[in-house]
């Protein structure tokens, strides 16, 4: 659940920090004192787009923190992720300057806005207030119902993608296939040309690194001589002369090792000169090692020299570097081989048929599921509208069948009757505003029991709801705030009087000039006020105080 949120520093916001309880609280207020900016601002920690426009005028930046209690799968995402996990909180923080620029922690540990939002989705579940127009549209009620499945069974969620990916491998294998049968000709000739570029390659048979290895060999074999002759010189001066430098500084050690016993101070020099006459040494057995390998051999030279032509002139042919060539080859090969599948048409065929079989059992798997949850669905939502003064009203999911595409075998489509024995028809066609709007609280509602989030929010979902269904809207929301942190932005008294804890928005202005928008926690006697104000408007009378009395009371 959230516990706390502080904000500083935020569009209208100067400071402030509220602490959260469990069950149901409610934010109320003047239209425009920034109610919807608590939603925002938690919005924008939790990894939603943010702009320059949002840091509070004359201020260098907006800075957000919120601080969550964890459930199991928001600590396992933690771990997974490498952020640390410090007495079972999630701590997020967000940060954007006057720039535009945004900075992100969770815990304190640097986090993309990424990895904000895919924590987010395990803590927060945000109905917005415009969430009853969005279900007019048959994507997002394909999207909502497909949500429900996921939330029972968290594989069904990799149903959902597989149908997606097996789809546009089917679609790619029918596409190439179109293509070869119309373009037959071209793919025969550029079959040809690389099957001849291949097979010329195959017998030079580049290798990787081959051309660094040959053009040392080139070097020390076409320089053997000069290399020969120079290493004996120096074999001959070091140890071979009359007077080799070997025996002379081994002479030199002998006399200064004397010395040192006469006067310790030549020992540094000593010390300096026994380690080069053991290097010298080495030096020798290294050039008799040497001089051993290197042999002339005009044979061997020729061949090389023959090599690094045929190398160098079949790159210059595929323009590219002797360095690539083994490259150059590898690539040409996986062409050819690719070619020769596509140029297979009863190949591609099958590959097809294979693809459509695959995409055809992962989609008729997301189907059966769909039906499943399609039935519970529809079984809540009647249920919901009953409470809701849509007394023999029904809701149900038409899965129709359509087209196979990305999104699977069927379209998904909300169908609603608002009285008794009227047949159901597409929610976007029959359902007015207020009902639209009640609809849309019931599934939230239905949805919300189903779902493990710990927090909902839920942003005027009652807009065009009033009289006694507002009454019962801020039962069903009392209701599930007994099972999850509940909170909710509301103009009606009848559901604001329901909450456990009451948030009051106002706004006003600082001695210089600037609009700010303050919350505060209302005790009883304040409670008592504001319900009052929501219930009669600017003049509070006492007729209007004793109603609130009674909502709250009640």
């Amino acid at each position: 659940m959230l516990r706390t949120l502080t904000i500083r520093d935020f569009v209208i916001v100067d400071a402030i920090e509220l602490e959260f309880s469990h069950g149901f609280s409610v934010f109320t207020g003047e239209t425009g004192a920034g109610k919807s900016i608590l939603i925002d601002a938690l919005q924008l920690a939790l990894g939603g787009r943010g702009d320059a426009s949002m840091v509070r005028e004359g201020s260098a930046k907006a800075d957000i923190t919120a601080e969550f209690a964890l459930t199991t799968t928001a600590a396992s995402w933690l771990v997974a992720n490498e952020f640390s996990i410090e007495e079972g909180v999630a701590l997020v923080r967000r940060v954007i300057d006057n720039a535009g620029r945004s900075k992100a922690w969770i815990n304190g540990i640097s986090a993309t806005a990424a990895q904000l939002r895919e924590l987010g989705d395990m803590l927060v579940d945000i109905h917005g207030q415009h969430a009853h127009q969005s279900l007019l549209k048959l994507d997002s009620q394909r999207d909502l119902l497909d949500n429900q499945i996921a939330v029972r069974d968290p594989s069904a969620s990799e149903d959902v993608l597989a149908t997606g990916t097996a789809y546009k491998t089917w679609r790619a294998l029918v596409r190439q296939r179109e293509e070869f049968e119309s373009d037959a000709r071209n793919v025969l000739i550029e079959r040809e040309r690389l099957e001849w570029q291949v097979g010329e390659l195959d017998k030079l048979a580049p290798k990787a690194g081959e051309w660094t290895e040959i053009t040392n060999e080139h070097s020390r074999l076409s320089h053997a001589a000069s290399l020969l002759e120079g290493a004996q010189e120096a074999l001959q001066a070091i140890s071979e002369a009359d007077h080799p430098i070997l025996s002379q500084l081994s002479s030199l050690n002998l006399k200064l090792g004397k010395l040192v016993d006469v006067d310790a101070e030549l020992q540094p020099v000593l010390d300096c000169m026994e380690p080069a006459r053991i290097q010298l040494q080495e030096a020798v057995y290294a050039l008799n090692s040497y001089i051993d390998k290197v042999e002339l051999d005009p044979g061997r030279l020729n061949e090389v020299d023959a090599r690094m032509e045929a190398l160098h002139s079949a790159a210059r042919k595929y323009r590219t570097t002797p360095e690539e060539l083994h490259e150059e080859h590898a690539a040409l090969a996986v062409k050819l081989r690719q070619l020769a599948d596509a140029s297979d048409l009863d190949g591609l065929r099958k590959q097809e048929d294979k693809a459509k079989a695959a995409y055809m059992a992962v989609a008729g798997r997301l189907s059966k599921r769909r039906a499943t949850a399609a039935a519970e669905l529809g079984k809540g939502v009647t249920a919901a509208m009953q409470e809701l003064s849509m007394t023999g009203g029904s809701f149900a999911v038409a899965l129709n069948e359509g087209e196979p595409g990305a999104y699977g075998l069927e379209q998904v489509e909300f169908l609603v009757a608002g009285h008794t024995g009227v047949a159901p028809r597409p929610l976007a066609k029959v359902a007015s505003g207020g009902e639209l709007a009640r609809i849309s609280l019931a599934i939230a509602v239905i949805t919300a029991h189903a779902t493990t989030t710990p927090t909902l929010i839920f942003d005027e979902v009652d807009t065009g709801i009033g009289g006694g269904v507002a009454e019962v809207v801020g039962r069903l929301l009392k209701k599930l705030g007994q099972q999850r942190q509940v909170l909710c932005v509301t103009h009606l008294p009848q559901v604001a009087s329901q909450a456990n804890q009451h948030f009051q928005v106002t706004k006003g202005t600082t001695g210089e000039g600037r609009t700010v928008s303050r919350i505060d926690v209302l005790d009883t006697r304040a409670r008592v006020e504001e319900v009052a104000r929501m219930l009669g408007g600017i003049e509070i009378t006492e007729t209007t105080r004793k109603h609130a009395r009674e909502l709250l009371a009640s």
